[in-house]
């Protein structure tokens, strides 16, 4: 294992020279953020210069406050030219991810999602590990590397975020990972990244959801009207299933002129993946998890089902678009 740590390592150092400027490309969340900073690392010294470039709008509170009290310099992938960049590294993602990502020749491409066959000098994509962060480990370890705590409190968070507390699908060497980076992190600093998900704004909407909420069999309901951000609902999903009697959360807004619904579930004999898209599948994009699921409505399809506009009528149309269907488990039998 250690010698093919390190010959990874060899190959991937062989794609730079010292007088290479660099660009890191990234979908930024925490693995890509944190694994961003360990490329930055590895290559320290090594090249003539480092710029970590996000295709999206960072928005979600813990990414911010990751990026801030970490340390972490990023610029938007717009307000660069990418022509001057001699090399150019694609991490926790691949270029038919997003079409922000195609136009390029990428030198490196490392990933832990299901491998798509692209094309680079170097390419490692591991679809059985939990996190890109526990590669990314991999390497510094490799490198004899010792992770400042920042850079260890990154990662650390990463592995937790994207194995979601290692209750989704992982390897033996996410623990691995996370076990070693434990002895470097500063974990009060993680603990304030992870809880650092609501803007203030936010608050008002879980006002509106307690006030709107529908509850029926265990089933909870909200519709909260626009939002200024999908993430609002994921938040207030996850809020309603903390409550004792609450079996499912369903909880929906309007972003973007699409009908956001994200589902919630507490894993007994249920598959919200399967629900959403039985339920919204022919309205646009659905499907998830077992325990949580979002589906992407357009506007301009639900609007020939129901009045969006009113959130009353829109609420029991999502409820009945539920309840209609039979709600099944993976053993196939039906779901309470």
């Amino acid at each position: 294992m250690r010698r093919k740590a390190r010959e990874r390592l060899r190959r991937f150092w062989d794609q730079f020279a010292g007088s290479d400027q660099v660009l890191i490309l990234i979908n930024a969340d925490p693995d890509a953020i944190a694994s961003a900073m360990a490329v930055k690392r590895l290559l320290w010294r090594k090249v003539a210069g480092i710029t970590i470039a996000h295709i999206n709008i960072i928005q979600r509170p813990d990414n911010l406050t990751m990026m801030r009290l970490l340390g972490v310099r990023a610029v938007h992938l717009d307000t660069i030219d990418p022509d001057r960049f001699q090399r150019k590294v694609l991490i926790d993602s691949q270029p038919d991810h997003n079409e922000a990502f195609g136009p390029f020749r990428y030198d490196v491409i490392i990933d832990h999602h299901p491998d798509s066959r692209p094309r680079a000098g170097f390419v490692d994509i591991r679809p059985g590990y939990g996190a890109t962060a526990s590669m990314m480990t991999e390497y510094l370890r490799a490198a004899q590397i010792k992770p400042s705590a920042k850079l260890a409190t990154g990662l650390f968070h990463a592995i937790k975020t994207d194995t979601r507390n290692f209750e989704r699908g992982t390897l033996n060497e996410d623990v691995i990972a996370f076990q070693y980076l434990f002895r470097y992190a500063n974990i009060p600093l993680a603990r304030r990244i992870e809880q650092a998900d609501l803007q203030i704004g936010f608050l008002a909407f879980f006002r509106k959801a307690i006030q709107a909420r529908r509850f029926r069999k265990g089933r909870m309901f909200a519709h909260l009207g626009r939002v200024p951000n999908p993430d609002v609902c994921v938040l207030v999903a996850d809020f309603f299933m903390r409550v004792e009697t609450v079996t499912w959360s369903i909880v929906s807004g309007i972003y973007d002129q699409q009908l956001v619904v994200i589902l919630r579930n507490d894993g007994i004999r249920k598959n919200a993946g399967n629900l959403a898209c039985s339920s919204f599948g022919e309205f646009g994009s659905a499907g998830g998890r077992k325990t949580m699921a979002r589906a992407e409505l357009a506007l301009s399809a639900v609007g020939e089902a129901v009045d969006y506009s009113n959130g009353k009528r829109l609420t029991n149309w999502l409820i009945n678009r539920v309840e209609q269907r039979t709600w099944t488990s993976r053993d196939g039998k039906p779901q309470k």
